[in-house]
């Protein structure tokens, strides 16, 4: 069963939003898909679970099955296409948009496959879970979009991974260093 996407947005998204949306639902496993019935891009998340502050910052929201109505998914344009800034402030989230969306629908299909299908998963091992699962499928979308970028650069990849590893282990030495010792 194809997992149907409604655009009830009035937020002028950029082209073949839809299409890249549905390439990126073909990236994951259709079994982590299974229970999802659709994907709706909306304005902002009007939820009463969240917090009116919140819900305009918000990307996307997943709601779980409730009774007999189906899992689905909420994605915000506004959060990911800022439209009351000025044009050079809008620029930037609008050529990012593509990478920003599949992170978000990647991260709520990870939170339903941990839920859902991942029964022995433990509240306080969810987020680290479902940040791994986000990084797994955007590294395999990145390598399936950029088929030509990811071929020529698949070579240095440990060598930059290498070094973000150093760099990281040196930015936490700092952290450690600078911060004071409780008395």
């Amino acid at each position: 069963m194809a997992i149907k996407i409604e655009n009830l947005s009035q937020t002028k998204l950029p082209r073949q939003t839809e299409q890249r949306l549905s390439k990126m639902l073909e990236c994951v496993p259709r079994e982590h898909l299974r229970g999802i019935e659709r994907v709706r891009l909306v304005e902002t998340i009007s939820d009463p679970r969240v917090r009116a502050l919140q819900s305009n910052q918000l990307p996307g929201l997943y709601h779980p099955r409730q009774g007999h109505q189906p899992a689905w998914l909420e994605i915000s344009t506004k959060a990911l296409l800022p439209s009351d800034r000025p044009f050079f402030k809008r620029l930037l989230p609008r050529l990012s948009f593509k990478g920003q969306l599949a992170s978000v629908v990647f991260m709520l299909i990870g939170q339903h496959y941990h839920l859902t299908l991942r029964h022995s998963m433990k509240k306080d091992r969810l987020e680290p879970a479902v940040r791994a699962y986000t990084e797994k499928y955007l590294r395999i979308w990145g390598e399936r979009e950029h088929n030509l970028r990811a071929r020529l650069f698949k070579p240095l990849q440990p060598t930059f991974e290498r070094w973000a590893r150093t760099l990281q282990r040196r930015a936490a030495a700092e952290r450690k260093k600078s911060t004071p010792k409780p008395s």
